[in-house]
């Protein structure tokens, strides 16, 4: 008898602390990188103290990625590209990889994504605030200076051709939110969400309590709402959207996503482009891309690659909605829009 009551005693001590050992409360941390402001909400380590030994190494790392990535850094591999006048540059590792990746993106959408628009950029005043409208001949010539192609990558060696520049802009968050994810989960967290700023987050597993996350898609002509709700479970997601960076002059709106064709802002018909992939580097770089190429190539782009496990939502100017046949369960509009018409692409 005595046995069997030290075996329950046992017992209950051991649940009682296996339950004190998953900690409910959240983690958080915040930081300024990559110009705005990236907050995380970490769950589910089984040691508090190590999901905040996570936190800090994840924070840590984003600064280090801006220094490492931001072409505004003058110590930066970027920068160093940028200055190379055509002259061979190594870099770290961490920049030719993503570096790599955005090449092959630039080339898999046909230009529509474009790591060498950066001249262009500048002369619209996106990076000084300084705003202005290139003229005809400008926009011209800097065109003519905007061809991915012409990057040359060898290992850890970055060749430039003289009078071109380089921006990860388009791509870096997406990377730094890939690796943020596996960092959350070398340290045992099993519950995240991993908010970078500007439209572009990543969830690491669901809520604590086993539910998804739901995010807000902003409405793009009232960017204080969200028009819809998506669901995230071990997923990323980016927005790219002409009400995020934009200027305007004598009626006419100017926003900073490009057409590397024109070295314009994209006239492609569209609003907002929300991408949701597994890989936050597919999100970020593939809902500027899709924004560039207009609703029905990049419905037809969606078709095309279903490798990239990537689903989207298009808003375009008039207020139309389309979704891609992939979000069917996950997407819902928000209260005050479930009146508005949704088309699925199939």
């Amino acid at each position: 008898m005595r046995k069997r009551i030290v075996s329950a005693a046992l017992a209950l001590l051991l649940l009682t602390q296996a339950g004190c050992l998953r900690d409910s409360r959240p983690v958080e941390g915040t930081t300024f990188a990559m110009d705005t402001v990236m907050t995380l909400t970490l769950y589910g380590g089984w040691d508090r103290e190590r999901t905040k030994e996570g936190r800090d190494w994840m924070m840590g790392r984003l600064v280090y990625f801006d220094q490492l990535l931001s072409a505004a850094s003058e110590t930066s591999d970027v920068a160093r590209i940028n200055r190379s006048n055509g002259q061979p540059v190594e870099v770290c590792e961490l920049t030719a990889r993503l570096l790599d990746q955005a090449l092959a993106l630039c080339e898999l959408t046909g230009g529509a994504l474009d790591i060498t628009a950066c001249p262009a950029v500048k002369a619209w005043g996106f990076t000084t605030g300084e705003h202005r409208i290139p003229s005809g001949e400008e926009l011209a010539a800097l065109a003519e200076k905007i061809d991915s192609s012409a990057v040359r990558l060898e290992g850890n060696m970055v060749t430039l051709p003289e009078g071109m520049e380089i921006d990860l802009g388009a791509v870096a968050k997406g990377y730094a939110g890939d690796q943020s994810r596996e960092t959350a989960q070398s340290y045992g967290i099993t519950s995240a969400l991993i908010d970078l700023g500007q439209s572009t987050i990543v969830a690491v597993g669901g809520k604590p309590d086993g539910s998804p996350w739901r995010i807000g898609v902003v409405d793009p002509a009232q960017p204080e709402d969200y028009f819809a709700v998506v669901e995230l479970e071990d997923m990323a997601m980016g927005t790219s959207g002409g009400y995020q960076r934009y200027f305007e002059a004598d009626g006419v709106t100017y926003w900073h996503i490009l057409d590397p064709e024109t070295a314009a802002p994209a006239r492609s018909g569209l609003s907002s482009v929300t991408v949701v992939a597994p890989s936050a580097l597919t999100c970020d770089s593939l809902s500027t891309a899709l924004f560039v190429m207009g609703l029905e190539e990049a419905a037809q782009f969606w078709r095309e690659h279903p490798a990239l496990e990537f689903e989207a939502i298009f808003v375009t100017e008039e207020g139309e909605i389309y979704r891609t046949a992939g979000l069917e369960g996950r997407f819902s509009l928000a209260e005050g829009y479930r009146d508005r018409e949704v088309t699925v692409l199939e």
